[in-house]
Parts: C-alpha cells; structure tokens; sequence
C-alpha cells in the first residue's frame, strides 16, 4: 500500500508540474489602450511589462498607444483592447452612450490638469479668458473644461463674451506659436514642454483644476 501511494503521491506531482507548464505557456492575452502617447505618464505599465509583473501572472500583454484622434472608450466598444485608461467623465460619458464600462482601479488620486497661458497675453485670472482663444483636448477630454466655463458663465462657441475653443493635438505649438493664449497642459508632461522649448516659468501663469474646484479623476482602469 505504502509503494502504491508513493506512486499515486509521484503521478499526481508529475501531473500538476505538467498542468502548471502548460498554464504558463497558454498566458491570456490581454490588450490595454492608453489615453494617450507613450510618455512618462504610463511608465508603470511598461516597467511591469518589462520586469515580467505581467508574466507572473499569467498574462500576455500588448500596450497600444495612443493620441489625440484615439477615443479609447470607442476602442474598447469595437473590441480593440480589453482594458483602457480613461478619465472619468469620458468613461461616465460612454456609459451613458451604452457603453459598459466599469472602473477597476483608480492609479490616479487626483487631476494633473492645467490651463498653461502666457503673462504677455494679460491673462491674470480666469474673468480674463473671455474673447480669448483656449486650447483643448477633446475624445472626452473637454468635459471638465466644459464644466468649468458654464460654472464660469462663459459660452464656449466663439460668441462675443465667451471663448473660441481650439482643438488641441499632443504638442504645445498653439501656445508656442500664439494661435491661443493658453493651452491644455498636464503637471507632468505637456507644462514642461513649454519649458522645454524655451519659455521660462515666470513668463507663464498657470490654472490648475483642482485649485478652480472643476478637477475629475484621471486614468482610471
């Protein structure tokens, strides 16, 4: 009996090594969309990649960039990728379109955007940007711009008193080459650009959303 349960106790380990290979080799592939191009802002997801996290866990992943014409919401809907980032008004935006998305984790506890304006445009305070031309991302982007000029009483249509909004890529040429008198810009990528390309801090004034209380949670899962 002892030698016949040493056999059983030695195919049964022999079996679980041989379902444990076969589960490594067959990792589930899982695509995510970003919300935007590759930069320092998704750093976590390639540093995982890289160091294998996903491996680990059994999981094949493709990271898709994305960019100021790519509505991850929309991508997701059409089966091109499983998991997105997302800020929050544009995912609560696609649901109410039937979209299902669902948050399953939050990287993200608080909003890094910004409007970046130039001191010489005399921009001291928000009452300032009416006639003014506005730079902003859209794909579900511009809701809390949105939001922040009708709290401001501020049409949005180019009309005399309010603003002409300008249709913003992923670069600061609107502001470098004053096509706008401020731009959207992120804490930790599109500010520096400006700074980058040669304009120093005290030429620029900065309204961070989460100081104008219209701030939404940003890169969520």
């Amino acid at each position: 009996m002892a030698m016949k349960a040493l056999k059983s106790l030695a195919l049964a380990s022999i079996l679980g090594a041989s379902l444990t290979a076969g589960a490594a080799q067959a990792a589930d592939e899982l695509t995510l969309q970003l919300k935007w191009v590759t930069q320092g802002q998704f750093a976590g997801y390639y540093v995982a990649k890289d160091k294998g996290f996903y491996d680990e866990e059994g999981l094949d992943v493709t990271i898709k960039p994305g960019g100021p014409d790519i509505a991850p919401p929309q991508v997701i809907a059409g089966g091109g990728a499983d998991v997105i980032i997302d800020w929050m008004p544009s995912a609560l935006a696609s649901r109410e379109k039937g979209v299902p998305l669902v948050n399953i984790a939050q990287p993200f506890k608080k909003s890094g955007m910004m409007l970046t304006c130039l001191k010489e445009s005399g921009i001291t305070s928000p009452d300032d940007f009416k006639g003014r031309t506005l730079g902003v991302w859209f794909f579900g982007n511009e809701y809390p711009f949105l939001s922040w000029m009708s709290q401001l009483g501020i049409a949005t249509d180019g009309s005399d008193g309010g603003v002409t909004v300008l249709k913003q890529g992923f670069n600061v040429d609107p502001l470098l080459q004053k096509q706008a008198d401020c731009i959207s810009t992120m804490t930790y990528n599109e500010y520096w650009q400006v700074i980058d390309a040669g304009i120093p801090e005290e030429d620029l004034i900065v309204f961070k959303y989460e100081d104008q209380g219209v701030a939404t949670l940003e890169d969520g899962l």
